[in-house]
């Protein structure tokens, strides 16, 4: 299939239709995947589309002093992680796990970032002792950075965790900093963060500043106005004797077009050139976090359909996906384009597209038009490569779901379906 032209984000979308209304991912039909594979439902992910939207990052900050850190809890699949180390990213992460999978994964640990509101002594010594990066988020994160620099016998590189205090306009489950987020420090009470840091310079060493204002955003003037106000703070932080400021970490945050109608998204380049001049100017190296513009529309979601009901007024498209895969629509009152894998005759109406778990809250689209799909057809949820497996549960005892990776005309099992007794292994069954 050919590459389609895409009118946001990142420039070409290798998971689209084709004239006769078949959905493909690269050069495969999805109906012959979901043949193969067997079960469903699953993640299905396109290699090209994931090293296409990297790729817009590198040359977005071409010419300046870089690090892409993708934020590894978008979506934390070890071999969609080492694609993006072989190409030279960068990882920002949130946990110790996710530090031990970076590893794994292969990427240059002087080039991740710790981020996190509540981490453990044995995440931040861990960091340490790694040559993380390290955001201090708070006045005990500080001291427990200081304490575990003491015990490890290594100073902490360290970045301050800053909210400038700009709405990004996005749902309020996904925003992150303004003045009352639980992230970042107040900056009304910067000067004291920098008093303990110089008492404790033998254990700290201050590189540089952090915001993250959200997840979601479609405005480029946001990061322009963030990064005005945070280099605002690095010239006070350097006029209180910390001269040696490398780094400005503007966050992640840059949104997708999920709902498919050609709003025109910012793109990397946008993004970058908005605040290239300003940086390179304070001469600091940027750092950037993507993660959903990154997997986002890297991946979907395969499900088969159960059946079709109707209750009153209401109609729904019964399937085995749910929101133990996609959480997003229940947890966020997101929204995902839906549609069949195939082309269908049935007749055109409105539905709800809900899963089979045992709550309500169970949808993974409302009020969709779309054809009368046949029992056991094949549907897609788009955009499903980020924040979707990695927040996937086994609520009702559903196993996760299989991930399988396209490249070209090849596709492969990436992380396989758990099966029921995966889940038995965990427990005590003396």
């Amino acid at each position: 299939m050919a590459v389609q032209v895409s009118k946001t984000g990142t420039g070409k979308s290798y998971i689209g239709y084709d004239d006769k209304g078949y959905l493909w991912c690269e050069e495969l039909k999805v109906v012959d995947v979901l043949k193969n594979v067997g079960t469903s439902p699953f993640f299905l992910y396109s290699k090209a589309q994931l090293e296409s939207n990297f790729q817009a990052y590198v040359e977005a900050t071409k010419g300046m002093d870089a690090i892409i850190g993708y934020a590894i809890k978008a979506n934390n699949n070890l071999n969609l992680l080492r694609i993006l180390a072989n190409r030279g990213s960068g990882a920002v992460l949130v946990s110790g796990g996710e530090l031990l999978l970076a590893e794994k994964a292969g990427f240059d640990l002087q080039k991740t970032v710790l981020n996190g509101n509540g981490k453990t002594m044995e995440e931040i010594s861990l960091a340490v002792t790694k040559g993380c990066l390290i955001n201090v988020d708070s006045e005990f994160d500080l001291e427990h950075i200081i304490q575990a620099s003491r015990q490890v016998g290594r100073k902490a590189r360290v970045l301050i965790r800053i909210n400038p205090d700009i709405d990004p306009q996005v749902h309020p489950y996904v925003s992150t900093g303004l003045a009352n987020s639980k992230f970042g420090i107040r900056n009304t009470h910067l000067e004291w963060f920098l008093n303990r840091i110089k008492q404790e310079s033998s254990f700290l060493d201050l590189v540089g500043v952090h915001c993250h204002l959200g997840s979601t955003i479609k405005q480029v003037k946001i990061f322009k106005d963030a990064a005005t106000i945070m280099l605002e703070f690095v010239s006070i932080i350097r006029n209180a004797g910390f001269h040696h400021l490398q780094f400005l970490n503007i966050g992640g945050g840059l949104g997708i077009d999920y709902e498919r109608q050609g709003d025109v998204i910012p793109t990397p380049e946008e993004l970058v050139a908005s605040i290239r001049d300003k940086v390179k100017e304070a001469k600091l190296t940027l750092i950037i976090e993507p993660g959903r513009s990154i997997a986002g529309n890297t991946g979907v979601l395969i499900s088969r359909v159960i059946g079709v009901k109707s209750n009153g007024n209401k109609e729904f498209i019964v399937i085995d996906g749910s929101m133990s895969e996609v959480i997003r629509p229940s947890l966020y009152d997101a929204f995902h384009w839906i549609g069949l894998i195939a082309p269908s005759s049935g007749e055109l109406s409105k539905f709800d597209v809900v899963g089979p778990i045992c709550e309500s809250a169970d949808f993974l689209g409302k009020d969709r038009m779309l054809p009368r799909p046949e029992e056991g057809s094949g549907i897609v949820v788009m955009d499903a490569g980020a924040y979707c497996y990695a927040m996937a549960s086994n609520y009702n005892m559903r196993p996760k779901p299989a991930e399988i990776l396209v490249d070209g005309k090849q596709w492969k099992c990436i992380r396989r379906r758990e099966t029921f007794e995966d889940m038995l292994m965990l427990y005590d069954q003396k």
